[in-house]
Formats: structure tokens, sequence, C-alpha cells
């Protein structure tokens, strides 16, 4: 993996960033449209950094790098696809010196409801699908867009490495992280709500120490349906996490979860596997067994779908913006040709099945202007 991944941990805060200037930081697809609006002007910026790859050839892919295009794209949301999207664009600058963009990694949630979705970007990253309120808030905004699927990637479950957890079921993980968990400070505490959940898992000693991503992330929203939905749907329960409190440290920044669950001992925590992965000196991935036995996420695994809390990634260009933007276009051309999206694997994320792969570019075909 590049350096350039390794320098979005370097650059990360605690807060919010979104990605500007040479050195910034930081599952099918269907054409989803609304009234037309008229769009915004794009407020231009130099480039951002992250990185580039391999992956395998689809049919018929977009050119590659055109020549001499100028202009300006703005990028929002999914700070777990903002590493993909940057390393894109940084590429695609290197190939046309007078373009420029912006990639923000402000969550999938803020990024639909406080950018693109009030015509703010050209672009939303998202590490899950538009919600039905967002969906209803671009169509009052006359924002029409096309989803688009561009790889696939694992929530990893962290702790220290000195944490002797070895796997943990979705049961032990509803005891941990779900909505009866909220005054929960100890692991002996989660134990017993985990054995009267039917766990069987022997939990550590200790504080419980939970940091992991607050409710304006999509990967906050992935895990609550991928690893609690189900439990939650049996008791009735409310569709979130615990309440962030002195035990849970909510944040949406990736860097930032995997420092807090290495600063102690007893922590747990979850984050895109791609963090997890390039961290994996300061934090331990944990097993997660779904019903069928403990997977550790790695490529293979989210890939076959063996491995149970995996997810698509997305990005939705606005097609209103598009019809204006030639850079946008020919950005987006680029993002889904082999070595755009090469980029994926490169940043550490699971790479599409040609088959869908070939859905992808082919719902981009048939929506952009």
């Amino acid at each position: 993996m590049k350096t350039r991944f390794a320098s979005l941990a370097i650059a990360a805060g605690l807060l919010l960033a979104a990605c500007a200037g040479p050195g910034a930081t930081t599952r099918p697809s269907t054409a989803t449209t609304t009234s037309p609006s008229t769009p915004a002007a794009a407020t231009p910026s130099a480039g951002a950094t992250t990185p580039p790859a391999t992956t395998p050839p689809a049919t018929t892919p977009p050119a590659s790098t055109p020549a001499s295009v100028s202009g300006n794209v703005d990028v929002h949301g999914s700070s777990t696809v903002a590493p993909i999207s940057n390393a894109v664009a940084e590429d695609f600058q290197a190939a046309n010196l007078e373009f420029s963009y912006v990639v923000g990694d402000e969550g999938t949630g803020d990024g639909f409801e406080l950018f693109f979705c009030v015509d703010g970007s050209d672009i939303a990253d998202a590490s899950r699908a538009i919600a039905e309120d967002e969906i209803a808030l671009c169509e009052t905004n006359g924002v029409e867009y096309v989803e688009l699927k561009v790889a696939y990637d694992g929530l990893a479950v962290i702790t220290h490495p000195d944490n002797a957890i070895e796997c943990l079921t979705f049961l032990d993980l509803y005891a941990l992280f779900g909505p009866e968990s909220d005054t929960i400070g100890t692991w002996a505490d989660a134990a017993v709500l985990a054995q009267e959940l039917g766990s069987t898992t022997v939990f550590p000693e200790g504080a419980l120490s939970i940091t992991a991503p607050g409710d304006e992330s999509g990967t906050y929203d992935s895990f609550v349906e991928l690893a609690l939905g189900d439990i939650i749907e049996e008791r009735a329960a409310e569709e979130r996490l615990r309440v962030p409190s002195e035990f849970y440290v909510a944040s949406s920044n990736d860097n930032a979860i995997v420092q807090g669950v290495a600063g102690f001992p007893t922590s747990i925590g979850f984050v895109g596997l791609a963090y997890a992965q390039e961290s994996s000196d300061l934090v331990k991935i944990v097993p997660v067994d779904g019903g069928e036995g403990c997977v550790t996420p790695n490529e293979v695994t989210v890939s076959d779908g063996s491995y149970p809390i995996s997810r698509p990634l997305f990005i939705y260009p606005s097609l209103n913006r598009a019809a204006t933007n030639d850079a946008l276009v020919a950005y987006v051309d680029y993002y889904l040709s082999d070595e755009g999206i090469a980029n994926a694997s490169e940043v550490g994320y699971v790479s599409l099945p040609a088959d869908e792969l070939t859905a992808t570019r082919d719902a981009w075909a048939a929506a952009k202007p």
C-alpha cells in the first residue's frame, strides 16, 4: 500500500476534516432521479492526498485519463470512501494540471444532508445506500443522481493487542454496543447482558472503553444494520448504538477511532477494514461469529460473503452538475476506468467482481449527459 494512504492517518484530526490542497487529508447499482434544478457553481480548490492499483478488467471500460481537462470537482461524504476518491483525483490531476478538487470526509449522512442533497457538491461518497429521508431531501432540492457501486469493505471490530478477547458473536456485539448497553461500563457487566441473550463467550476483566463512529457516519448505520439489526428487531429495541458517554467516545474520523482503541488495554471499537489493516501494529482485529463460526475479515472473506459484517461502497454523481461540468464527467469516467478503479484495492478495499463493475459502468453510461 502506498504512502499516500498513510498520510491520511497522519493528517487526520479528532474533528471532521475536508480535503483540499496538495497536502490535504484525509453493493447492485440503479439510477435514481428527481426533478431538475439549477446547478450551483463549484468552488475551485487544489489537489488532495491518497493512492492507485490493479483491478481485473471488465468489458468495455471507459477511456483512460483524457488530456487537458480543466475545472473543479467537489466531493463530500464518507470517510471510508474518501481515500478512494482522493486517490483517483490525485492521479487524474497528475495528468490534467488544470483540474482541481476537494474531497471531504464528513461522514455519509452529513455528506448527503449538508452538501449533496442541497446541491452543494458534485459527488456524494457513501458507505451505505442513500436513505429514504436523504432521497426526499434530494427530491425537494431537485438534485438528480446515479448510484454507482465502486468497492466492498468489511467492518472490523478492533481492540488493543493486549486484550484477551479472541472472537465476538452478534450477541456479544449487541451487549457491548447496542441500545440496551447505555449504562454498561465494564466487560463484566456486558457479559451479564450477553449471557442473558444466550452468549457463552468469556469476556475479559476491566473497564470498558469504546471508541467508534457517531451517527453521522455510514459506518455507524452499516454496523447497526448488519451486526445488530436482527437482535434489535427481536427485542423491539431502538435502532441505534449506545448513547455516547464516558464509556463511548463517538467520532466520524476513522484514524481517531484507531488511536482511541489503541490507547486503552481493554478497549473495543469498529472501523472500516482498510483502516484496521493499515494500523495492525496498533490494534488487534477481532474475528466475528455471525452464526456460522468465527471469521476474520480480509479480502477473501469480504469478497465471498463469509465475513458477516461487510458492505458495498458507493459514489453518487450529481447529474444536474454533470450536465454543465465537463470535469465532473471526465473525473467519473476515469474513476470507473481500469486504472481509476484500481485505486480501491490499492488503498485497502475489496475490488468489485467483474460483473458488478460492468453493471456500475453501464449505469453511468446510461445516466451521464
